[in-house]
Protein backbone atom coordinates (compact mmCIF):
# COMPACT_ATOMS: atom_id res chain seq x y z
CA UNK A 1 0.00 0.00 0.00
CA UNK A 2 1.34 3.67 -1.00
CA UNK A 3 0.93 5.59 1.86
CA UNK A 4 -1.34 8.48 1.94
CA UNK A 5 -0.44 12.08 3.14
CA UNK A 6 -3.76 12.17 4.70
CA UNK A 7 -2.94 9.81 7.23
CA UNK A 8 -1.68 12.00 9.69
CA UNK A 9 -4.42 14.36 9.70
CA UNK A 10 -7.18 11.73 9.90
CA UNK A 11 -5.19 10.18 12.81
CA UNK A 12 -4.78 13.77 14.33
CA UNK A 13 -8.21 14.16 14.41
CA UNK A 14 -9.21 11.02 15.51
CA UNK A 15 -7.87 11.84 18.98
CA UNK A 16 -10.04 15.18 19.23
CA UNK A 17 -13.87 14.70 17.77
CA UNK A 18 -16.27 11.20 17.94
CA UNK A 19 -17.00 11.42 14.40
CA UNK A 20 -13.99 11.66 11.70
CA UNK A 21 -15.74 11.97 8.08
CA UNK A 22 -13.80 11.37 4.70
CA UNK A 23 -15.45 12.14 1.66
CA UNK A 24 -13.67 12.21 -1.74
CA UNK A 25 -14.17 10.75 -5.41
CA UNK A 26 -14.91 6.94 -5.98
CA UNK A 27 -12.02 4.52 -6.39
CA UNK A 28 -9.42 7.59 -4.68
CA UNK A 29 -8.98 5.09 -1.69
CA UNK A 30 -10.76 5.96 0.80
CA UNK A 31 -12.11 2.42 2.13
CA UNK A 32 -7.98 1.04 2.08
CA UNK A 33 -6.93 3.84 3.86
CA UNK A 34 -9.22 4.13 6.84
CA UNK A 35 -9.59 0.03 7.40
CA UNK A 36 -5.54 0.12 7.24
CA UNK A 37 -5.71 3.21 10.00
CA UNK A 38 -8.47 1.95 12.34
CA UNK A 39 -7.87 -2.07 12.25
CA UNK A 40 -9.59 -2.72 15.84
CA UNK A 41 -13.15 -0.84 14.04
CA UNK A 42 -15.70 -3.28 12.60
CA UNK A 43 -16.61 -2.56 9.18
CA UNK A 44 -19.76 -1.72 7.37
CA UNK A 45 -20.05 -1.22 3.96
CA UNK A 46 -23.71 0.60 3.18
CA UNK A 47 -22.81 -0.58 -0.90
CA UNK A 48 -23.71 -3.80 0.30
CA UNK A 49 -27.66 -3.81 -0.61
CA UNK A 50 -27.75 -6.23 2.54
CA UNK A 51 -26.35 -3.93 4.93
CA UNK A 52 -28.20 -0.98 3.53
CA UNK A 53 -31.50 -2.83 3.86
CA UNK A 54 -30.37 -3.79 7.28
CA UNK A 55 -29.83 -0.11 8.03
CA UNK A 56 -32.75 1.23 6.66
CA UNK A 57 -35.05 -0.97 8.87
CA UNK A 58 -33.37 -1.66 11.58
CA UNK A 59 -31.07 1.11 12.39
CA UNK A 60 -30.42 0.23 15.67
CA UNK A 61 -28.74 -3.41 14.79
CA UNK A 62 -26.14 -1.48 13.76
CA UNK A 63 -25.39 0.24 16.72
CA UNK A 64 -25.26 -3.43 18.89
CA UNK A 65 -22.44 -2.65 21.46
CA UNK A 66 -22.40 0.44 24.01
CA UNK A 67 -18.95 0.65 22.89
CA UNK A 68 -18.23 -0.87 19.66
CA UNK A 69 -15.84 1.50 17.27
CA UNK A 70 -17.76 1.69 13.63
CA UNK A 71 -16.23 2.41 10.39
CA UNK A 72 -19.41 2.92 7.91
CA UNK A 73 -18.52 3.34 4.44
CA UNK A 74 -20.47 5.27 1.94
CA UNK A 75 -22.76 6.94 4.46
CA UNK A 76 -24.43 8.87 1.74
CA UNK A 77 -26.64 6.20 1.52
CA UNK A 78 -28.02 6.15 4.73
CA UNK A 79 -28.18 9.22 6.06
CA UNK A 80 -30.58 8.69 8.81
CA UNK A 81 -27.80 7.04 10.67
CA UNK A 82 -26.38 10.12 11.35
CA UNK A 83 -28.99 11.30 13.94
CA UNK A 84 -27.98 7.88 16.03
CA UNK A 85 -24.43 8.61 15.93
CA UNK A 86 -25.10 12.03 17.19
CA UNK A 87 -26.64 10.78 20.33
CA UNK A 88 -24.77 7.72 20.83
CA UNK A 89 -21.14 10.32 20.37
CA UNK A 90 -22.87 12.86 22.67
CA UNK A 91 -23.58 9.92 25.31
CA UNK A 92 -20.05 7.98 24.92
CA UNK A 93 -17.73 10.64 24.42
CA UNK A 94 -15.55 8.68 22.83
CA UNK A 95 -13.15 10.06 20.53
CA UNK A 96 -12.82 8.30 17.06
CA UNK A 97 -15.56 6.34 17.57
CA UNK A 98 -17.11 6.33 14.50
CA UNK A 99 -14.91 7.21 10.91
CA UNK A 100 -17.47 7.74 8.33
CA UNK A 101 -16.48 7.89 4.34
CA UNK A 102 -18.33 8.85 1.52
CA UNK A 103 -18.37 9.90 -2.61
CA UNK A 104 -20.87 12.79 -2.68
CA UNK A 105 -19.69 15.41 -1.22
CA UNK A 106 -22.89 18.03 -1.28
CA UNK A 107 -25.49 15.88 0.06
CA UNK A 108 -23.04 14.19 3.04
CA UNK A 109 -21.84 17.45 4.48
CA UNK A 110 -25.52 18.89 4.10
CA UNK A 111 -26.45 16.37 5.87
CA UNK A 112 -23.52 16.12 8.77
CA UNK A 113 -23.63 19.47 9.07
CA UNK A 114 -27.41 19.55 10.47
CA UNK A 115 -26.76 16.47 12.65
CA UNK A 116 -23.05 16.38 13.71
CA UNK A 117 -21.92 20.08 12.97
CA UNK A 118 -18.98 19.97 16.01
CA UNK A 119 -18.94 16.56 16.69
CA UNK A 120 -17.05 15.55 13.34
CA UNK A 121 -13.46 16.79 11.81
CA UNK A 122 -14.79 16.56 7.49
CA UNK A 123 -11.48 15.76 5.36
CA UNK A 124 -11.07 14.89 1.73
CA UNK A 125 -9.42 12.39 0.00
CA UNK A 126 -8.78 13.23 -3.41
CA UNK A 127 -6.55 10.66 -6.09
CA UNK A 128 -2.65 10.20 -5.31
CA UNK A 129 -0.24 13.38 -5.67
CA UNK A 130 2.56 13.25 -7.32
CA UNK A 131 4.58 13.16 -4.21
CA UNK A 132 2.85 9.74 -3.05
CA UNK A 133 3.56 8.30 -6.13
CA UNK A 134 6.93 9.51 -7.11
CA UNK A 135 8.63 7.13 -5.85
CA UNK A 136 6.63 3.92 -7.87
CA UNK A 137 9.29 2.49 -10.94
CA UNK A 138 6.28 2.52 -12.96
CA UNK A 139 6.30 6.51 -13.41
CA UNK A 140 10.22 7.24 -12.95
CA UNK A 141 10.35 8.23 -16.29
CA UNK A 142 7.33 10.23 -16.72
CA UNK A 143 6.65 13.65 -18.36
CA UNK A 144 3.90 15.74 -16.96
CA UNK A 145 1.93 14.71 -20.36
CA UNK A 146 1.65 11.03 -19.09
CA UNK A 147 0.57 12.20 -15.66
CA UNK A 148 -2.08 13.96 -17.20
CA UNK A 149 -3.15 11.62 -19.80
CA UNK A 150 -3.18 8.26 -17.07
CA UNK A 151 -4.01 10.52 -14.00
CA UNK A 152 -3.77 9.59 -10.27
CA UNK A 153 -6.41 6.84 -9.33
CA UNK A 154 -4.82 4.68 -7.24
CA UNK A 155 -6.56 1.02 -8.89
CA UNK A 156 -4.88 2.60 -12.36
CA UNK A 157 -1.67 2.15 -10.37
CA UNK A 158 -2.11 -0.72 -8.51
CA UNK A 159 -3.55 -3.21 -10.72
CA UNK A 160 -1.69 -1.30 -14.05
CA UNK A 161 -4.67 -0.43 -16.00
CA UNK A 162 -4.64 1.37 -19.19
CA UNK A 163 -6.66 4.70 -18.97
CA UNK A 164 -8.49 3.70 -22.11
CA UNK A 165 -9.88 0.78 -19.85
CA UNK A 166 -10.38 2.46 -16.74
CA UNK A 167 -12.20 5.77 -17.49
CA UNK A 168 -15.32 4.80 -20.06
CA UNK A 169 -16.31 2.07 -16.78
CA UNK A 170 -15.66 5.01 -14.53
CA UNK A 171 -17.54 7.46 -15.78
CA UNK A 172 -20.41 5.12 -16.67
CA UNK A 173 -20.57 3.93 -13.25
CA UNK A 174 -20.92 7.57 -11.94
CA UNK A 175 -23.36 8.32 -14.46
CA UNK A 176 -25.49 5.54 -13.94
CA UNK A 177 -24.97 5.42 -10.58
CA UNK A 178 -24.75 8.64 -8.95
CA UNK A 179 -26.37 10.92 -10.93
CA UNK A 180 -29.54 9.05 -10.88
CA UNK A 181 -28.89 8.74 -7.24
CA UNK A 182 -27.81 12.75 -6.26
CA UNK A 183 -30.63 13.99 -8.64
CA UNK A 184 -32.55 11.87 -11.26
CA UNK A 185 -31.20 13.29 -14.57
CA UNK A 186 -33.78 11.76 -17.09
CA UNK A 187 -31.54 11.84 -20.57
CA UNK A 188 -28.04 10.84 -19.74
CA UNK A 189 -26.67 10.86 -23.21
CA UNK A 190 -27.12 14.63 -22.66
CA UNK A 191 -26.09 14.82 -19.81
CA UNK A 192 -22.56 12.85 -20.82
CA UNK A 193 -21.88 15.13 -23.55
CA UNK A 194 -22.11 17.99 -20.73
CA UNK A 195 -19.41 16.08 -18.84
CA UNK A 196 -17.47 16.21 -22.43
CA UNK A 197 -18.56 19.83 -22.77
CA UNK A 198 -17.22 21.18 -18.90
CA UNK A 199 -13.65 19.21 -20.10
CA UNK A 200 -13.72 21.60 -23.44
CA UNK A 201 -13.92 24.20 -20.64
CA UNK A 202 -11.09 22.97 -17.86
CA UNK A 203 -9.63 26.26 -16.52
CA UNK A 204 -12.28 28.60 -18.13
CA UNK A 205 -14.71 30.70 -16.38
CA UNK A 206 -18.24 29.01 -15.95
CA UNK A 207 -20.43 30.19 -18.48
CA UNK A 208 -23.77 28.97 -18.23
CA UNK A 209 -25.41 30.42 -21.28
CA UNK A 210 -23.13 28.78 -23.34
CA UNK A 211 -23.14 25.45 -22.28
CA UNK A 212 -27.00 25.41 -22.06
CA UNK A 213 -27.16 26.85 -25.51
CA UNK A 214 -24.61 23.72 -26.77
CA UNK A 215 -25.95 20.94 -24.55
CA UNK A 216 -29.52 21.80 -25.39
CA UNK A 217 -31.14 22.55 -22.19
CA UNK A 218 -32.05 25.94 -20.06
CA UNK A 219 -29.46 27.70 -17.79
CA UNK A 220 -31.02 26.28 -14.42
CA UNK A 221 -30.30 22.69 -15.55
CA UNK A 222 -26.70 23.72 -16.41
CA UNK A 223 -26.65 24.92 -13.12
CA UNK A 224 -27.68 21.90 -11.43
CA UNK A 225 -25.74 19.56 -13.45
CA UNK A 226 -22.41 21.34 -12.16
CA UNK A 227 -23.72 21.07 -8.94
CA UNK A 228 -24.33 17.19 -9.55
CA UNK A 229 -20.58 17.13 -10.80
CA UNK A 230 -18.91 19.13 -7.77
CA UNK A 231 -21.29 16.91 -5.22
CA UNK A 232 -19.68 13.16 -7.29
CA UNK A 233 -16.35 14.86 -6.98
CA UNK A 234 -16.05 14.75 -11.05
CA UNK A 235 -14.95 18.80 -11.23
CA UNK A 236 -14.43 21.49 -8.32
CA UNK A 237 -14.71 25.28 -8.97
CA UNK A 238 -11.66 28.08 -8.40
CA UNK A 239 -12.97 31.01 -7.95
CA UNK A 240 -11.85 34.85 -8.38
CA UNK A 241 -9.97 36.77 -5.56
CA UNK A 242 -11.28 39.89 -4.10
CA UNK A 243 -10.18 41.26 -0.40
CA UNK A 244 -14.62 41.88 -0.36
CA UNK A 245 -15.11 38.50 0.52
CA UNK A 246 -18.87 38.55 -0.55
CA UNK A 247 -17.42 39.36 -3.84
CA UNK A 248 -15.78 36.03 -4.14
CA UNK A 249 -18.65 33.66 -3.96
CA UNK A 250 -20.85 35.69 -6.61
CA UNK A 251 -18.85 36.53 -9.37
CA UNK A 252 -17.80 33.46 -12.41
CA UNK A 253 -15.73 30.57 -11.09
CA UNK A 254 -13.03 28.69 -13.33
CA UNK A 255 -14.17 24.97 -13.96
CA UNK A 256 -11.40 22.14 -12.93
CA UNK A 257 -11.21 18.35 -12.97
CA UNK A 258 -10.43 16.65 -9.71
CA UNK A 259 -8.23 14.14 -12.08
CA UNK A 260 -6.77 15.01 -15.28
CA UNK A 261 -7.02 11.99 -16.57
CA UNK A 262 -10.61 11.92 -16.31
CA UNK A 263 -10.51 15.38 -18.44
CA UNK A 264 -8.24 13.72 -21.15
CA UNK A 265 -10.42 10.63 -21.47
CA UNK A 266 -13.25 13.23 -22.04
CA UNK A 267 -11.47 15.23 -24.31
CA UNK A 268 -10.82 12.07 -26.66
CA UNK A 269 -7.07 12.09 -26.00
CA UNK A 270 -5.89 8.77 -27.21
CA UNK A 271 -1.96 9.34 -25.61
CA UNK A 272 0.42 11.21 -23.69
CA UNK A 273 2.02 12.25 -26.63
CA UNK A 274 -1.08 12.89 -28.60
CA UNK A 275 -1.66 15.67 -25.69
CA UNK A 276 2.06 17.06 -26.65
CA UNK A 277 0.45 19.07 -29.24
CA UNK A 278 -3.52 19.34 -28.33
CA UNK A 279 -5.47 23.03 -27.92
CA UNK A 280 -5.27 22.11 -24.48
CA UNK A 281 -2.50 21.38 -23.10
CA UNK A 282 -1.60 24.02 -21.38
CA UNK A 283 -5.30 24.63 -19.57
CA UNK A 284 -4.84 20.40 -18.29
CA UNK A 285 -1.49 21.10 -17.49
CA UNK A 286 -2.42 23.87 -15.37
CA UNK A 287 -5.34 21.69 -13.90
CA UNK A 288 -2.49 19.72 -12.93
CA UNK A 289 -0.88 22.38 -11.04
CA UNK A 290 -3.73 23.41 -9.49
CA UNK A 291 -4.99 20.16 -8.28
CA UNK A 292 -1.50 19.12 -6.55
CA UNK A 293 -1.34 22.77 -4.78
CA UNK A 294 -5.75 21.40 -3.64
CA UNK A 295 -4.38 17.90 -2.59
CA UNK A 296 -1.71 19.43 -0.70
CA UNK A 297 -4.14 21.58 1.62
CA UNK A 298 -6.44 18.81 1.84
CA UNK A 299 -3.95 16.18 2.75
CA UNK A 300 -2.80 18.89 5.67
CA UNK A 301 -6.59 19.00 6.61
CA UNK A 302 -6.89 22.44 5.61
CA UNK A 303 -9.59 24.01 3.69
CA UNK A 304 -9.73 24.91 -0.28
CA UNK A 305 -8.92 28.48 0.14
CA UNK A 306 -7.16 28.65 -2.97
CA UNK A 307 -8.52 31.19 -5.49
CA UNK A 308 -7.98 33.40 -8.90
CA UNK A 309 -7.44 36.45 -10.26
CA UNK A 310 -8.45 38.56 -12.78
CA UNK A 311 -9.18 42.48 -12.65
CA UNK A 312 -10.82 44.79 -14.74
CA UNK A 313 -8.12 45.59 -16.67
CA UNK A 314 -7.35 42.07 -17.77
CA UNK A 315 -4.69 41.21 -15.45
CA UNK A 316 -5.13 37.84 -14.44
CA UNK A 317 -2.70 35.21 -11.98
CA UNK A 318 -3.52 31.34 -11.89
CA UNK A 319 -3.56 31.18 -8.06
CA UNK A 320 -4.16 33.09 -4.90
CA UNK A 321 -3.33 31.61 -1.56
CA UNK A 322 -3.60 33.77 1.70
CA UNK A 323 -1.69 33.29 4.30
CA UNK A 324 0.04 35.54 6.50
CA UNK A 325 1.32 37.00 3.29
CA UNK A 326 -0.60 36.19 -0.07
CA UNK A 327 1.02 33.97 -2.50
CA UNK A 328 0.70 34.84 -6.17
CA UNK A 329 1.43 31.54 -8.38
CA UNK A 330 1.45 31.77 -12.25
CA UNK A 331 1.67 28.43 -14.22
CA UNK A 332 2.87 27.66 -17.42
CA UNK A 333 3.14 24.48 -19.75
CA UNK A 334 6.80 25.65 -21.43
CA UNK A 335 9.61 23.37 -20.47
CA UNK A 336 12.25 26.08 -21.08
CA UNK A 337 11.99 28.97 -18.60
CA UNK A 338 11.67 32.72 -20.09
CA UNK A 339 11.89 36.45 -18.00
CA UNK A 340 8.65 37.62 -19.87
CA UNK A 341 6.95 34.94 -17.19
CA UNK A 342 7.04 37.19 -14.69
CA UNK A 343 5.89 39.67 -16.34
CA UNK A 344 2.29 38.88 -16.05
CA UNK A 345 3.30 40.16 -12.11
CA UNK A 346 4.11 43.66 -13.70
CA UNK A 347 0.46 45.13 -12.27
CA UNK A 348 1.23 44.27 -9.00
CA UNK A 349 4.58 46.79 -8.75
CA UNK A 350 2.22 49.74 -8.63
CA UNK A 351 0.61 48.42 -5.09
CA UNK A 352 3.25 48.44 -2.22
CA UNK A 353 1.46 46.12 -0.33
CA UNK A 354 2.19 43.45 -3.21
CA UNK A 355 5.41 44.16 -2.87
CA UNK A 356 5.93 42.24 0.33
CA UNK A 357 4.04 39.40 -1.28
CA UNK A 358 5.48 35.58 -2.41
CA UNK A 359 5.41 35.63 -6.08
CA UNK A 360 5.93 32.21 -7.56
CA UNK A 361 6.04 30.29 -11.52
CA UNK A 362 5.37 27.11 -11.69
CA UNK A 363 6.13 25.88 -15.49
CA UNK A 364 7.23 22.19 -17.26
CA UNK A 365 10.84 22.02 -17.07
CA UNK A 366 12.94 20.32 -14.36
CA UNK A 367 15.08 23.17 -12.34
CA UNK A 368 13.83 24.95 -9.30
CA UNK A 369 15.60 27.99 -9.21
CA UNK A 370 15.55 31.93 -7.96
CA UNK A 371 15.35 34.58 -10.47
CA UNK A 372 15.04 38.54 -9.75
CA UNK A 373 13.68 37.70 -6.29
CA UNK A 374 11.13 35.50 -7.85
CA UNK A 375 10.33 32.02 -7.36
CA UNK A 376 10.78 29.31 -10.62
CA UNK A 377 9.48 26.22 -9.28
CA UNK A 378 9.57 22.72 -11.59
CA UNK A 379 6.07 20.17 -11.42
CA UNK A 380 8.39 18.47 -10.14
CA UNK A 381 9.06 20.17 -7.17
CA UNK A 382 5.27 20.52 -6.34
CA UNK A 383 6.03 19.26 -2.87
CA UNK A 384 8.12 22.50 -2.05
CA UNK A 385 4.47 24.29 -1.70
CA UNK A 386 3.52 21.41 0.91
CA UNK A 387 3.51 24.21 3.83
CA UNK A 388 2.44 27.37 2.04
Amino acid sequence: MIPRKLSAAILKFAKKYPVVSVTGPRQSGKTTLIRSLFPKHKYLSLENPETRSRALNDPKSIFDRKDQLLILDEIQHVPELLSYIQVISDEQKIHGQFILTGSQSLLLSEKISQTLAGRTAILKLLPFSLNEIEKLKQVKDFSYEDFIFKGFFPRTYDQHISPEEFYPFYLETYVQRDVREIQNVRDLNTFTNFVRLCAGRTGQLIDYSSLAKDTGVSVSTIKGWISILEAGYIIFQLYPYYKNYGKRVIKSPKIYFTDPGLASYLLGIKSAEQLKTHYLKGALFENLVILELLKQRFNNGVPQDIWFFRDSNHNEVDVVAENELLQWIEIKSARTFSPDFINTFRFLDKNEDAAKDNKSIIYGGDDTFMHKGFKIVSWRDLQKFERW
